[in-house]
């Protein structure tokens, strides 16, 4: 039994003591293939070969032995020619031609693209393609009086988009990420083209968080059974393309194009594995424009170093002998070197674990310093071990009782089962924080639901299409119209 990982007997013609002339060969059948001429005499590729001045001593026999061994390993087909036969001597012969096989056409194509290649990767940040997509998601939205033709069409055009999308940005990041663009961005040259190299990315990164999101969106209102039919009409057009070895075999089309857009809605969208691809390169264009202002502010700090700083001085000097008064001096000394005997304190006591916690929130904290000497030791006694459990009780209590309080106040402006954020009060700050959150949270999900801190499932619905104020006591905030629906609670 032959597994789906067989031997390719079909690439032995790339690693033999005579690669060079079997590719010479099969590149001559492969160009005539793109032509449209399918069969081929051996007299045609003979006189081929001899125009080149590395073929001077290739004879005929040795022609005929390299396409025997050829269609051994199924890079060719060969067929006998015997329609212009004139005698039986000429038959018996057995004059063939010879057609090549879809897989070597397929090794030729690819090694003719990494021929036309650097050893470098290609690819590029497109963002014409994010655009072509979300038009002809729109399109498929709109297919539902279409024809099978015109629906495959878009089918195709979508998975092409899909393609380039992907294989661009990953090649591009992995360019990015190589040695040579590594040491491209640490030369001194990289300052003349570090603004393009900046617009780009920027350009970039505005482009596909605005697509992106219509293609998220798009992709959230083509429902499953809306799909189906769409991809039915695919199926149909991809059925009456007729071919001999589809004879007799059922294939449930449908379900193989309707996993394919799964794929391409969890680039996207994301699934219950993980997170989504776009999210991906999203960061990974971040990282691209952060390292790349790490680098040049090393070049910088690097380029500083050999500056003479005299031009500076003298500049200096003659604008503080300028100036009328000793006053004036020394308002100008604090605005170009700064503040004097200036003391810096630093404490790595972490009075709260809260994010959110405000710097004028938090309680003061007491720094014990130490004297900055060598001897220095400081005193320390064999102490008995305190227990602070009383202390972790009332931690605890005070804690839960701060939950408490949050969860009424939410409890509070509940209309039902659901918050209308455009409907609420003036709220405090950290309900608005936690409101936040939340959406924040049921953003990156698919299907925009999560479970809060309180064990209640949440799900939200955001409108786009209207702004509105959402007032708290430390001020104002303009968003779109979101309302927070909680699931399990409709009854009650």
């Amino acid at each position: 039994m032959v597994g789906p990982f067989k031997r390719v007997t079909e690439a032995t013609y790339l690693a033999t003591d005579k690669s060079d002339k079997y590719r010479a060969i099969l590149r001559h059948f492969y160009i005539q293939h793109e032509r449209l001429r399918e069969f081929l005499l051996p007299e045609e590729v003979y006189i081929h070969l001899k125009d080149s001045p590395y073929f001077e001593k290739y004879e005929i026999e040795e022609l005929h032995s390299d396409l025997a061994s050829l269609v051994k390993w199924g890079n060719l087909r060969a067929q006998q020619e015997s329609g212009k036969v004139k005698t039986i001597d000429e038959f018996k012969k057995k004059r063939f031609r010879y057609q090549i096989t879809p897989y070597t056409v397929e090794f030729e194509r690819m090694l003719i693209q990494f021929e036309h290649q650097s050893e470098q990767f290609g690819g590029s940040l497109e963002k014409s393609h994010f655009e072509r997509m979300y038009q002809t998601l729109q399109s498929i939205k709109q297919s539902s009086d279409k024809s099978a033709e015109s629906c495959a069409q878009l089918w195709d055009d979508l998975l092409t988009y899909f393609k380039k999308i992907t294989q661009n940005t990953s090649d591009y990041f992995a360019y990015l990420r190589s040695e040579d663009a590594s040491e491209q961005m640490r030369s001194e040259a990289f300052f003349l083209y570090k603004d393009q190299f900046t617009r780009y990315l920027r350009d970039f990164i505005i482009n596909l968080q605005r697509t992106a999101a219509s293609i998220q969106d798009i992709m959230l209102t083509l429902h499953r059974e809306e799909m189906r039919g769409f991809f039915q009409k695919v199926s149909q057009h991809e059925e009456n393309v007729f071919r001999f070895e589809r004879l007799g075999e059922h294939v449930d089309h449908v379900g193989e194009l309707e996993a394919t857009w799964f794929n391409v809605k969890a680039w996207f969208i994301g699934d219950d594995a993980g997170e989504s691809q776009y999210e991906n390169v999203l960061e990974q264009t971040n990282e691209a424009i952060r390292r790349m202002t790490r680098i040049i502010q090393r070049l910088g700090e690097r380029s500083m170093l050999h500056r003479s700083r005299k031009e500076d001085y003298l500049h200096l000097a003659q604008w503080f002998s300028n100036l009328s008064s000793i006053e004036e001096a020394h308002k100008l000394s604090a605005i170009v070197f700064g503040l004097s005997h200036t003391k810096h304190l630093y404490s790595d006591h972490i009075p709260t674990d809260d994010i959110y916690t405000d710097v004028w929130d938090e309680a003061p904290m007491a720094h014990e310093r130490v004297p900055r000497i060598r001897a220095y030791r400081e005193k320390s006694r064999a102490n008995a071990v305190e227990s602070h459990a009383d202390k972790k009780e009332m931690t605890k209590v005070a804690y839960l009782q701060r939950r408490v309080y949050e969860q009424q106040m939410i409890e509070q402006y509940l209309d039902g089962h659901i918050i209308e954020l455009e409907q609420l009060p003036v709220i405090q700050p950290f309900v608005r924080k936690l409101l936040l959150s939340w959406i924040g949270k049921a953003m990156a999900k698919a299907d925009r639901m999560i479970k809060t801190e309180y064990g209640d499932v949440v799900k939200v619905e955001l409108d786009r299409s209207r702004t509105i104020v959402l007032r708290a006591e430390d001020g104002q905030m303009e968003m779109p119209a979101v309302t927070l629906s909680f699931i399990g609670r409709e009854k009650s």
